[in-house]
């Protein structure tokens, strides 16, 4: 997806990091969004949704986060539950969602050149422990 292999297919890819922004800022897909709130999912994506110009073309979400066990997968159901509250069943503005196997922790060794910067920061990072139990807060 990231290479435009699919991009007869595919005409746009939101990549949707979960992570909390002191992981983000540590490293992170490139042309990823931030978004590890659930607010701030629903504006992004709902609030106007993104309609591909192509009819024949499909928007694609990929979340993500750490390992893509926790964050990730609840924000893709977060996502999926809004979406078909404000549509008529089976419509709906993001029909394919996907959650990125095994995280940014399994995508990261294997295709570096496609993050940016090009390193990882893991959530338990000695340096954040403040930054992380404040989102923590803030996300429940």
């Amino acid at each position: 997806v990231l290479t435009g292999q699919f991009s007869s297919l595919i005409e746009s890819c939101v990549i949707v990091d979960c992570r909390y922004p002191y992981e983000y800022e540590g490293g992170h897909i490139k042309g990823a969004v931030n978004l590890p709130l659930e607010q701030d999912v629903e504006e992004f994506l709902l609030k106007k949704p993104i309609v591909p110009f192509d009819a024949a073309k499909r928007v694609i979400v990929i979340f993500h986060c750490e390992f893509s066990s926790e964050r990730g997968p609840r924000m893709c159901r977060f996502v999926r539950e809004k979406d078909r509250a404000c549509n008529e069943y089976p419509r709906l503005h993001y029909p394919e969602l996907y959650v990125l196997k095994g995280g940014y922790r399994e995508f990261f060794p294997q295709y570096q050149a496609h993050c940016e910067p090009q390193d990882y920061r893991p959530m338990h990072h000695a340096d954040f422990k403040e930054d992380l139990r404040r989102f923590r807060l803030k996300s429940r």
